[in-house]
């Protein structure tokens, strides 16, 4: 069956009359006569051979044909405008959906953020943070960075690089550790990841008594840094992502000895062909991460996990 012509002017004035129960007020927002948008009304009913309004003495009721109607014209103008809204300058604006790792996030890609912006002004990055799970399918991501082995079902990754995990603390705790057996008599905050203090005191040489945890488990290393920095006990968390609090003095690493559970992937669906924006992304990162090498050197693990 060949559907009839539908004149834009025709939807967009019965969905306007629709929203606003009134032919006047929607004269009044599509700029045109209350006359106009009854004409087009008209000719909308008639093309569709259904009655889209009762025509009341102060108003419009709308019937069940107009109600079912309604919604899909509402969400087709409202893809039409933000697609028309991509388009700037001549050229059409991407969006790119990035979700990462809360703590590379805010340590490693925000920081650098800005030049990707500038070298690439039409690309829209849209940035989720979480706790390294992530469901990419059901988030629409493009792409993810996820701290691991780089193993993941149905994944292409690709590695960034190493954070080996060490002591930080206040300066205050600092101060009162000499050598690493000192740090059994402190608060040792930790992650969802049980064996990392078991590694580290491993790599400083101490295999007993096994440090005696206890307390809050963080999902996050951010969230551990902020108990660490409010002094409430000592992190193991990646150096390279906390330069700052470590360059303001709000934290110290009392001692150079690192543990490796994992790297930094950036990851995206094998099903997913990069688009123009996520081959973009990938070549930035890439460069971004061999121009900061120097500023994020990778201690060697004293041992890896």
């Amino acid at each position: 069956m060949v559907r009839p012509y539908l004149p834009l002017n025709a939807l967009r004035a019965f969905e306007a009359s629709a929203r606003h129960l009134s032919f006047t007020r929607a004269a009044i927002e599509l700029c045109v006569t209350q006359a106009a948008v009854s004409h087009q009304v008209k000719l909308l009913e008639s093309r569709l051979t259904v009655t889209l309004f009762k025509r009341l003495p102060r108003g419009l009721m709308i019937t069940a044909e107009g109600e079912a109607l309604l919604p899909v014209l509402q969400d087709s103008f409202d893809r039409m405008a933000d697609m028309l809204e991509r388009f700037e300058g001549g050229h059409l604006r991407e969006v790119l959906m990035i979700g990462a790792v809360g703590t590379f996030a805010v340590g490693w890609l925000l920081p650098r953020l800005a030049d990707f912006q500038e070298k690439y002004p039409f690309i829209d990055v849209r940035l989720s943070t979480n706790n390294n799970r992530v469901d990419m399918a059901a988030e629409g991501l493009d792409y993810a960075v996820r701290f691991g082995s780089g193993s993941w079902h149905n994944i292409e990754a690709t590695r960034l690089f190493e954070a080996p995990l060490s002591v930080l603390c206040v300066p205050e705790i600092a101060d009162t550790l000499r050598r690493p057996a000192d740090l059994l008599s402190q608060t040792l905050l930790r992650s969802y990841r049980a064996d990392e203090w078991v590694n580290w005191f491993a790599a400083a040489g101490i295999t007993y008594p096994a440090p005696l945890l206890k307390g809050v488990v963080f999902d996050s290393s951010l969230a551990m840094m902020e108990a660490a920095a409010q002094g409430i006990g000592v992190a193991l968390a990646p150096p390279l992502m906390f330069s700052r609090l470590l360059s303001n003095g709000t934290v110290r690493q009392p001692f150079d000895v690192y543990t490796s559970m994992g790297s930094y992937w950036l990851t995206r669906l094998k099903s997913r062909a990069p688009t123009l924006a996520m081959s973009a992304f990938h070549d930035w990162l890439m460069a971004a991460k061999e121009d900061s090498s120097a500023q994020l050197h990778e201690p060697e693990a004293s041992n890896s996990a």
